[in-house]
């Protein structure tokens, strides 16, 4: 009897999507998820959220002009964006994306402009060049009815769900990677932008010596609730894949079982949220110590960050031909650490700007202090001065 061997040769495919697109996903999800938490105060006029809403917003905005760009430069071409446009293709959730992010974008900026524009025509009547600037930025002298700014915000609350829905879907229909093809990775998607979006209130509140513990407490309390919906997906889509023996999610979990890095990504991803959860449950409980509330934000955008680039950029490691995992350094240049570090200073300017050139904070500002309480370290009314 007569055995063959054949041989079966497979090519290795480079990783598609790079650093880049992880840095979209992130600042995207940070933005649209700032919205929603600006919507209570800004959108629907309730007070004791303004402190907060007025941070989202400047949240929102300042990853909203950063998170394009980093799609652009993982486009490899970035001059061929047009092709979205002159080309379009209605069933891809990536074409459909390429017409909601522009009019995302505008409705976010056309609402942050209706927002700081009482505050812009105050700065105005200032002397030198800070009022010169504010009086362009206001565009005249004239006022916003209220209506016009909720039609504004309801517009920009319905393409952030369309935001959010198409960043999750254009991942989850890949049917060549298991890891991805699931109904659970957008609402993964969702749940840990807004962990993201709260660690980065809590950190601009801080920053920006706003310093408010209304906004700590709101924040906290949105966090909590955000690690345990974290945490439900997290299991259910575990349990999903153990107690299956077909479908994505089993065969996602069958082509990572037996590697010890992906356990030890696992481990010290329930380890980080656990952690989360915990510091943020008892932040909220003490308000004595909610001072370093921000400690807890940078550990949310650690988690949020840390699950994007675990979704995006290990998963690709995962061969889809053999078995195995390909190795992935990340590079020094353009298109690994450079890029992250070049997307950070890219967000960090478009903060600086911001705040030099407009009173984000509102004309309100000086209303709000006046009505702390007589005890400065009564922190259910937040800091004296906001700034």
């Amino acid at each position: 009897m007569n055995l063959l061997a054949t041989e079966v040769l497979v090519p290795r495919y480079g990783i598609a999507w790079y650093p880049w697109a992880v840095q979209y996903f992130f600042l995207i999800a940070l933005s649209y998820t700032s919205l929603w938490l600006a919507a209570p105060g800004l959108i629907f006029g309730k007070r004791s959220w303004m402190p907060t809403a007025r941070i989202a917003m400047l949240a929102c905005v300042s990853t909203a002009l950063v998170a394009p760009v980093a799609l652009l430069a993982d486009l490899h071409q970035p001059l061929r964006f047009w092709h979205f446009y002159g080309f379009p293709t209605p069933w891809s959730w990536m074409s459909l994306g390429s017409f909601i992010l522009p009019l995302y974008l505008g409705a976010v900026l056309v609402l942050a402009w209706m927002s700081w524009r009482p505050a812009l025509e105050e700065r105005a009547q200032a002397p030198g060049w800070a009022g010169k600037v504010a009086g362009r930025l206001a565009w005249g002298r004239f006022r916003i009815p209220r209506p016009l700014i909720i039609l504004v915000g309801l517009g920009a609350l319905g393409l952030s769900l369309g935001i959010a829905l198409y960043t999750g879907a254009e991942v989850a229909i890949l049917r060549a990677r298991p890891l991805w093809n699931t109904y659970w990775l957008p609402w993964m998607f969702v749940a840990t932008g807004v962990i993201g979006a709260c660690g980065l209130v809590l950190l601009l509140n801080r920053i920006s010596r706003a310093r408010n513990g209304a906004t700590n407490r709101q924040m906290l309390t949105v966090l909590v609730m955000a690690c345990l919906a974290a945490g439900l997906i997290a299991l259910t889509w575990f349990l999903d894949g153990v107690n299956a023996e077909t479908g994505s999610v089993a065969m996602a979990l069958d082509s990572i079982r037996h590697n010890p890095e992906w356990r030890a990504t696992a481990l010290w991803g329930s380890f980080a949220g656990t952690l989360l959860l915990a510091t943020a449950f008892f932040l909220r409980k003490r308000p004595g110590w909610r001072a370093w509330a921000w400690l807890v934000g940078l550990l949310a955008l650690h988690v949020a960050w840390m699950f994007r680039w675990v979704v995006l950029m290990n998963v690709q490691t995962v061969a889809r031909n053999s078995a195995g995992i390909h190795d992935y350094h990340v590079a020094f240049g353009s298109y690994g650490l450079l890029g992250i570090l070049g997307t950070l200073g890219l967000w960090l300017a478009a903060i600086l700007i911001i705040d030099l050139y407009i009173p984000w904070r509102g004309s309100e500002a000086k209303a709000i202090d006046t009505t702390t309480s007589s005890n400065p370290l009564d922190s259910s009314q937040g800091a004296p001065s906001h700034g």
